[in-house]
């Protein structure tokens, strides 16, 4: 019967030591243990993707992927040692939960799930493997144990990316294609900042915002983008996960600012500079803490100043006149200390004010508690 069992078994069987388990197909892996080194050669990582970044350019999986590649290197990991599963549905729990157990038969003893709808699925499984470490992107929740989540101060670099935006525009109505609304705040706490860049440079300019209620929509992304066009927006920004908001630009005539990866190569007559995400900052520091012994689940918020969050180099054919000075002299105030984004009084396009003179909102109401527009945005 036991040998039926582990012939047969689709989960991971965890033995009372906790050193050594058994995965289906008889295969012995390495179990991760608190505080307990975990040599090179025995780690193991599944990798959860909502598309196939293997056939992308650009975007968010894409850079998920380049972040993947770039701990690699670093770490000098084997690519029998990375388990990728593509196209892996983030609104499909069950989908999720069946890709995740696939890569802890296959050996993992880290998960890395690359989506905020992934995050509850990390959280139920967690327990019931706890010689695996999950670790989930954009999240909120963590244990005390094997699951931790991990982001960044993308706020920084969207506020930038407002000063360019702000100082290109004519028409003075730029748009934003959002993949959640004013709820999430991820998306909210981003487009504010890039709000407050805008204004910054350009007080009289309105930013229009088109909300898809996906992450990835690369048909709803394209006809957002082309909605926003039509109403008169000569810059087209975005949150969501296609290049495809910045190729409508292209085919437009007019401006784009790109977001997760470079995106100036799928449009390169639009885009001026996107707000891009190296990943590989954490995974090299997550993977090199368990191979360490190091690892907490201690939340990971990463920044300009680690690098984790950036601006690429300007396309300058397409730079307005100024930009490149205001945006290095907000990069010194942002990286000094001397300025948080979101600092003082801000009025909301609903007509209240949040914060306080002589004070910035702190991370965790900007990615974790933010539910309202900047006053200079503008909602269908």
């Amino acid at each position: 019967m036991k040998r039926i069992l582990l012939l047969t078994a689709a989960i991971v069987i965890v033995f009372a030591g906790g050193m050594m388990f058994l995965t289906a197909g008889n295969e012995r892996s390495t179990a991760w243990m608190p505080g307990k080194p975990l040599d090179k050669g025995q780690v193991r990582i599944g990798v959860i993707h909502v598309s196939n970044p293997n056939q992308e350019t650009s975007g968010y999986a894409y850079a998920h992927q380049q972040g993947i590649r770039r701990m690699q290197r670093e770490l000098g990991l084997r690519d029998d040692q990375i388990i990728l599963k593509i196209n892996i549905s983030d609104t499909n729990q069950a989908e999720t939960e069946l890709a995740i157990r696939e890569c802890i038969a296959d050996g993992a003893n880290v998960i890395i799930a690359t989506s905020w709808w992934h995050m509850d699925v990390c959280e139920k499984l967690a327990p019931e493997y706890p010689g695996v470490i999950f670790a989930n992107a954009t999240g909120t929740k963590h244990n005390d144990t094997n699951f931790t989540n991990y982001f960044g101060r993308m706020y920084q670099a969207r506020y930038l990316s407002g000063i360019v935006a702000g100082l290109r525009t004519r028409a003075r109505k730029i748009g934003y294609v959002a993949a959640m609304g004013k709820e999430n705040s991820e998306v909210s706490g981003g487009l504010n900042a890039f709000a407050l860049g805008v204004e910054s440079v350009n007080p009289k300019a309105r930013i229009y915002v088109r909300v898809l209620h996906r992450w990835l929509d690369p048909t709803g992304e394209s006809q957002a983008a082309r909605l926003l066009i039509e109403e008169g927006c000569d810059v087209i920004a975005q949150h969501c996960n296609t290049p495809n908001p910045q190729i409508e630009a292209q085919k437009a005539g007019v401006w784009g600012i790109g977001f997760n990866s470079d995106m100036e190569a799928d449009a390169p007559e639009a885009v001026i500079v996107s707000a891009v995400w190296n990943w590989g900052v954490y995974y090299t520091h997550l993977v090199r803490s368990v191979m360490d012994g190091s690892f907490t689940t201690t939340p990971y918020e990463g920044s300009i100043d680690d690098g984790m969050v950036e601006l690429t180099p300007f396309n300058e054919a397409l730079l307005p006149a100024g930009a490149a000075e205001a945006v290095a002299s907000a990069r010194i105030r942002i990286t000094s200390g001397n300025f948080g984004v979101f600092d003082g009084e801000m009025r909301t396009n609903d007509g209240k004010i949040v914060g306080k003179p002589g004070t910035t909102l702190p991370d965790s109401e900007i990615i974790g508690d933010m539910n309202w527009y900047y006053h200079n945005i503008i909602e269908p």
